[in-house]
């Protein structure tokens, strides 16, 4: 198997579609054409928007998601290793005592290479229902290190920090949510401050869409400005999008600018790890709903 970390292009197919909840057969099928036609265009790697395979609808149950040997992410797998071809399965998964909302890498081999749940769940809409991930994650892809945030994710600049921390080079983020003109500009900054690629996938509609993706390289040699928008997909468009990556200058890049993990003073940043809560932005419900960690952070607000 070629390496495609090795240099040369990097090629992320994006897929702008709504998935229909509960239909896992038919949202399967789905995936396995569009990985397909992605191969046909060369890509390495396919995106999915946010728990395509069980699609997003909530609330849900444990009982609901997909266990680690179900038999739709296992078809996936094997038609990622016929065609050659990665891909990002995203789903509902069983946690320990609630559902989780995860992130499949799969390598060409059909190889799961990391299997991440998201940590930021939106505990003050339906997510409530949903178990948090405990911890970001960076995988290597065939020479490539990839790392995955998911929709709220991307709401703290700490998560894309984080996976740069951890050698990430591109970040990949399934979404599904609208209101996106102010997200779509974070994760330009995201891909800026952080020097990594940033590749999102959201579903189609009003006020939705908005896929896109996005370099690190905002100047060139001589210090002037590039525009790092790679694509950015209309709202209602519906297809696969591709993001095309130079790794030889992407690499160079980030090993001759000033961003990233070049100049940061960490002694200066041990607030960021204060849990505590305080106005304006307590909100009770999230409170309540938070994991017991979270409660210990929060005592005395009451």
């Amino acid at each position: 198997m070629e390496r495609t970390g090795s240099g040369g292009r990097f090629r992320i197919a994006v897929l702008q579609e709504k998935s229909k909840a509960g239909r896992l057969e038919e949202n399967t099928a789905a995936v396995l054409s569009h990985m397909e036609e992605a191969k046909r265009h060369g890509a390495d790697l396919l995106l999915l928007p946010e728990c395509f395979l069980t699609g997003y609808s909530l609330p849900v149950e444990n009982s609901q998601a997909i266990g680690p040997d179900d038999p739709y992410l296992t078809q996936v797998c094997r038609a990622a290793r016929r065609l050659e071809i990665g891909v990002v399965v995203t789903a509902f998964t069983r946690g320990t005592e609630r559902p989780r909302n995860t992130a499949f890498v799969v390598d060409k081999t059909g190889k799961i290479l990391m299997e991440y749940s998201k940590v930021h769940t939106c505990d003050f809409a339906d997510e409530a229902c949903l178990e948090g991930g405990r911890e970001f994650c960076v995988c290597d892809f065939h020479g490539i290190r990839l790392g995955v945030m998911i929709c709220y994710d991307r709401e703290y600049p700490e998560s894309a920090r984080i996976l740069m921390l951890k050698g990430a080079e591109i970040i990949l983020v399934p979404n599904d949510c609208t209101s996106m003109l102010p997200r779509v500009r974070a994760l330009s900054t995201r891909a800026y401050e952080n020097m990594t690629g940033v590749v999102m996938a959201n579903p189609d509609g009003e006020n939705g869409g908005c896929s896109c993706a996005f370099s690190p390289i905002c100047w060139d040699r001589e210090g002037r400005c590039i525009d790092n928008t790679i694509f950015l997909a209309g709202e209602r468009e519906t297809g696969i999008f591709y993001a095309d990556f130079d790794l030889e200058e992407l690499r160079a890049y980030r090993e001759r600018e000033m961003l990233g993990n070049t100049f940061r003073k960490v002694h200066a940043y041990g607030e960021l790890l204060n849990g505590v809560v305080k106005p304006p932005f307590i909100r009770r419900r999230a409170q309540l709903l938070g994991t017991e960690q979270d409660e210990k952070a929060r005592e005395g607000l009451e």
